[in-house]
C-alpha cells in the first residue's frame, strides 16, 4: 500500500520539485552496467552449463534440478536489464540499449522493440481508467463487471484467479504470445518478433544436434516458466493492491499515477538484488528513464519527499483476493464485496419502485 503521512497529503509535491532529485539519477554508469551484467549472465550461463553436465554426464541429477531452480530467478534479473534497454536508460548509447536489449531479450523470449512499444504505452496508461487494456492486468470496476454479459463474467473470473493468473498465465504469454507481434505495432515492432523467434528456432536447432532435444528443453522450459511466473507475479502486484490509485483520464495527476498506482514492493535484499530493485516501482515510474542500478539511491532522497508505506511480502499476497475496482470506495475489491453491493443496489432500487 502506497500512502503519505497526513501533513505530506495536504502539501502536495510537484513534478517539478521531484525532478530536481530525480533527474540526476537518470544519467547512466557503464561501470554500474557492465558489472550487473557480469555478474548476472555469467552466473546464468554456468548454470545453464551445471545443468547440461547434470543431464548429460554421471553428474548428479539433484545438482541439475538446484540449478535450474537458481537459473529461474536469475531469469527475472536478465528481464530487468531488457526492461531498462527497453527505456532506453541502461545505457548512454542507444545502440547499446538495442544490442543488449535484443540479447537478454532473446534469453527472456520477449521481442526486444515489440514488447519496448507496448510497456512505453503502459508507462502513459498507468492509472487511467480511461485507458485500460494496454501492456497492464485485465481489470473491470465494478460496473463493469455488474452489466457484463455471463460469458464475459465467467471469463473474468477465471483469468483473475490465482491458479490461472500464475499458473497457466506466464507461460502462457512467454512461451506463446510473444511469438506474435501485438496489435498496433510498427514495422520495427514486427520484425524484433520475427529476429527473436528465428534466433530462438536457430538455438533450439543447435542445441538439439548438440546436447539433445530432450535435454534441453528439461532445462529451458523450468527456468522459463519458473522466470515468467516470478515476472508475472512482481507485475501484478506492482498495480494490483487495495488502495491503488486510478482515475478517469480528465482528472489523472501523473505524480499520484506513480507513487500511489504503483507499489513499494519491499522485498528482503536478496530478492531486491535478483529483482533489480524492481519493487522501487513509484521511482520507475515517476521516471522510466532512472535505470535498475539508480532506484535505490534516487528512493532514499525521495523518502525526504514522499513518506511511501511499502507492501510487504505477506500483505502482497492478499492482492490475489481483490478483484475489482469500485469507482465509489476508490478501492480494489473482491468478487464478495462485490456482491454485497450489487445485493445494496437491488434492494434501494426494490425499495425505490414500492414508494
Amino acid at each position: 500500500m502506497n500512502t503519505m503521512t497526513e501533513q505530506q497529503s495536504k502539501e502536495p509535491v510537484t513534478r517539478q520539485q521531484l525532478n530536481k532529485i530525480i533527474l540526476k539519477y537518470t544519467t547512466p554508469s557503464r561501470k554500474k552496467a557492465a558489472w550487473q551484467m557480469i555478474n548476472t549472465l555469467i552466473p546464468y550461463a554456468l548454470l545453464w552449463a551445471l545443468a547440461i553436465a547434470a543431464f548429460t554426464t554421471a553428474l548428479p541429477l539433484w545438482v541439475g534440478i538446484l540449478a535450474i531452480l537458481i537459473a529461474g530467478p536469475l531469469l527475472v534479473r536478465i528481464f530487468i536489464i531488457f526492461h531498462d534497454c527497453c527505456h532506453s536508460s541502461y545505457f548512454k548509447s542507444n545502440w547499446a540499449n538495442t544490442l543488449v536489449g535484443y540479447i537478454t531479450g532473446i534469453l527472456c523470449s520477449t521481442p526486444f522493440k515489440d514488447w519496448g512499444k507496448a510497456h512505453i504505452r503502459h508507462h502513459a496508461t498507468a492509472g487511467n481508467l480511461d485507458k485500460r487494456g494496454v501492456g497492464d492486468v485485465w481489470t473491470l470496476t465494478v460496473d463493469e463487471y455488474i452489466e457484463a454479459p455471463k460469458i464475459k463474467r465467467i471469463i473474468y473470473r477465471i483469468f483473475r484467479n490465482p491458479f490461472f493468473l500464475l499458473g497457466v498465465g506466464p507461460s502462457y504469454v512467454f512461451l506463446i504470445l510473444h511469438r506474435f507481434s501485438q496489435k498496433g505495432i510498427q514495422h520495427k515492432g514486427r520484425m524484433s518478433v520475427y529476429i527473436t523467434n528465428l534466433t530462438m528456432l536457430l538455438i533450439f536447432l543447435t542445441a538439439g544436434m548438440t546436447i539433445g532435444y530432450t535435454t534441453f528443453l528439461w532445462i529451458y522450459l523450468p527456468i522459463t516458466i519458473i522466470a515468467a511466473t516470478l515476472g508475472v507475479w512482481l507485475f501484478y502486484v506492482q498495480h494490483q493492491y487495495e488502495e491503488v490509485y486510478w482515475d478517469r483520464n480528465d482528472v489523472r495527476d501523473s505524480v499520484k499515477a506513480a507513487l500511489e498506482g504503483s507499489s513499494y514492493y519491499k522485498l528482503p535484499k536478496v530478492a531486491q538484488w535478483i529483482t533489480g530493485n524492481i519493487g522501487l516501482h513509484h521511482i520507475h515510474h515517476l521516471n522510466p528513464s532512472i535505470p535498475n542500478y539508480n532506484l535505490q539511491p534516487c528512493h532514499d532522497e525521495i523518502q525526504k519527499l514522499q513518506h511511501i508505506e511499502p507492501l510487504g511480502v505477506r500483505k502482497s499476497l492478499k492482492s490475489l483476493r481483490i478483484h475489482l475496482w469500485d469507482e465509489e470506495s476508490r478501492k480494489l475489491i473482491s468478487f464478495k464485496a462485490m456482491k454485497l453491493i450489487r445485493k445494496a443496489r437491488r434492494k434501494k432500487a426494490q425499495d425505490h419502485d414500492q414508494q
